[in-house]
């Protein structure tokens, strides 16, 4: 068996890892993962004889040879190799959660870090107990600051992360109706998510807080954290911002330390305004000047399919399909009735992980729709389906069942939300629209 330090020294000749050997590259470090349906130990040979320098095994039947290194736990090892390699960093570390927008708010932070900053963000969806260890393995030492990105749907996730992350510096985007079953309702998602303001707490880090957002105030005051930079609040020495326009793009104003400035972001949606902020707040922490802040906002384009505003040959479709909980479906909703448009159509798939609430979440999102001025409704999932009573509106199990029917219309010049969980796959019905 070797020992952490000993294992960072084949990290420090080798610090690419893998995890897939679909994925091997020359002289990496393979970790043979566990899963569910899989055990990549059988695998660690080959991913050996297509080019990794060593394999991290924990099954000692599949320990032959030199190339092979014999662990108690590869998961485990994973996260302490990266603790341990986080240890060594000195840069500021932001640790970035939240129910509704982090992945975003990540984005702008990047991006309005990198014009001045070389930077670190997390990639993808690597957010959880695998890809954090992974995004913190993969910060060299030509990174002058890092934005890592932290998913939970169970308490003591964030707790975690953090413990690997190590954060300096931290965010939480907002708390939502989301992740239900996992955390246990509402007042679950508020505790699993303060983890981070209690990790920043007992280090003394620096916590970035949403002043306008009343439960963050209350979880950041009740975690103990002194060191809180508040924005969204009418105060000299913070920022903050006046929504100007968002039909679609949003425009605004926003000031820090009696200056204000006027900006422009390529986003689409009110909600995405306090992100916007979040990363002003963060980039004038950093000293960045307005011009920077503004050039970087002005320069991110989504690709995510989060609040992306696409143009096709027929409409204009906000693609936000990359997930859904009530609460972002609610001010997807709403910003759509708030758009000009001579037609507006809304594509709703189901909200996952929402556990006992599910039918209820269902009812109230169908209901919150018919009272908002959309010109055609599309609901799209069994949750829906059975939540849907006598509704005036449409209907289908599965987006096979509603591309039928979205074939048979000549929609032009139209305004299409297109929203749900990842698991509904509604990009499928892009093409159609």
């Amino acid at each position: 068996m070797v020992n952490i330090e000993q294992l960072y020294q084949h990290y420090l000749k080798h610090p690419v890892i893998c995890t897939d050997t679909r994925s091997i590259t020359e002289g990496c470090l393979f970790f043979a993962l566990k899963g569910d349906h899989f055990d990549a130990n059988q695998f660690a040979e080959k991913a050996v004889e297509a080019g990794a320098a060593f394999a991290i095994i924990d099954n000692p039947d599949f320990a032959k040879g030199d190339q092979l290194i014999l662990v108690d736990d590869v998961l485990s090892t994973l996260q302490e190799l990266a603790k341990h390699h986080r240890k060594q960093l000195s840069i500021p570390v932001i640790g970035l959660t939240g129910s509704n927008g982090k992945t975003t708010t990540k984005e702008l932070i990047r991006a309005v870090l990198a014009e001045h900053f070389q930077v670190f963000a997390t990639k993808g969806n690597l957010n959880n107990h695998i890809g954090v260890p992974l995004s913190i393995l993969s910060i060299t030492n030509k990174v002058e600051i890092a934005v890592i990105e932290m998913g939970a749907n169970h308490q003591k996730e964030i707790e975690l992360l953090c413990s690997i992350a190590q954060p300096t510096h931290g965010l939480i985007s907002n708390v939502g109706m989301a992740h239900l079953e996992g955390f246990g309702g509402f007042e679950g998602v508020k505790k699993g998510k303060a983890e981070l303001y209690a990790y920043l707490s007992e280090s003394n880090g620096f916590a970035f807080v949403n002043a306008a957002n009343k439960d963050l105030i209350e979880m950041v005051s009740k975690a103990g954290v002194k060191n809180i930079i508040r924005y969204n609040i009418a105060e000299e020495s913070t920022v903050q911002g006046v929504l100007k326009h968002s039909d679609p793009l949003i425009e605004f104003e926003w000031s820090f330390e009696g200056e204000s400035h006027e900006a422009k972001a390529n986003l689409t949606g009110t909600y995405n305004f306090e992100n916007i902020l979040a990363a002003i707040s963060i980039g004038s922490f950093f000293k960045l000047s307005a011009e920077e802040i503004n050039k970087g906002l002005a320069d991110y384009f989504p690709t995510n399919n989060r609040s992306q505003l696409t143009k096709t040959e027929k409409n204009t479709v906000i693609c936000d399909f990359y997930n859904a909980n009530p609460s972002s479906m609610a001010a997807a909703i709403t910003n759509l009735n708030s758009l000009t448009s001579t037609n507006k159509i809304a594509i709703l798939g189901d909200m996952f992980e929402l556990g006992d609430e599910s039918a209820e979440q269902h009812l109230r999102i169908i209901e919150l729709a018919l009272k908002n001025e959309i010109d055609t409704l599309i609901f799209v999932g069994h949750h829906f389906d059975n939540a849907k009573g006598d509704a005036n509106a449409h209907f289908f199990t599965t987006p096979t069942e509603a591309s039928t029917f979205i074939q048979t219309q000549n929609w032009k010049d139209s305004l299409i939300l297109l929203k749900g969980s990842r698991g509904m796959a509604l990009e499928q019905l892009l093409p159609m629209l």
